[in-house]
């Protein structure tokens, strides 16, 4: 009998423990044109997830229920809460220029 694989949800949340794969990962959702906030926030989500949210909120002094709020679908994320949820995440938020 074949072996049974993992699901992507699975496979995704293990890679995204890697801060380098976070990395990228977010930074993909970010060019996806207009979809790029939803899929921004459902990425952070994912990340988070991966890390555990209850971890990364107490760590970055929020609620959780707050963190999970901010990171769903119809979420107001604050530019505060971003900073200390990559923060915490050991990551950061950074503008660059357009290339020509």
């Amino acid at each position: 009998m074949p072996k049974r694989t993992e699901s992507y949800q699975v496979a995704l949340l293990e890679a995204l423990k890697d801060s380098e794969e976070a990395a990228a990962y977010l930074n993909a959702a970010l060019e996806e044109g207009e979809d790029a906030e939803a899929l921004f926030l459902r990425a952070l989500r994912n990340v988070a997830e991966a890390r555990g949210i209850t971890k990364i909120a107490a760590a970055a002094a929020l609620n959780r229920e707050s963190v999970y709020r901010a990171l769903s679908a119809k979420g107001n994320l604050r530019l505060s809460t971003l900073g200390a949820l990559l923060h915490t995440l050991g990551l950061r938020l950074a503008v660059e220029v357009k290339a020509a």
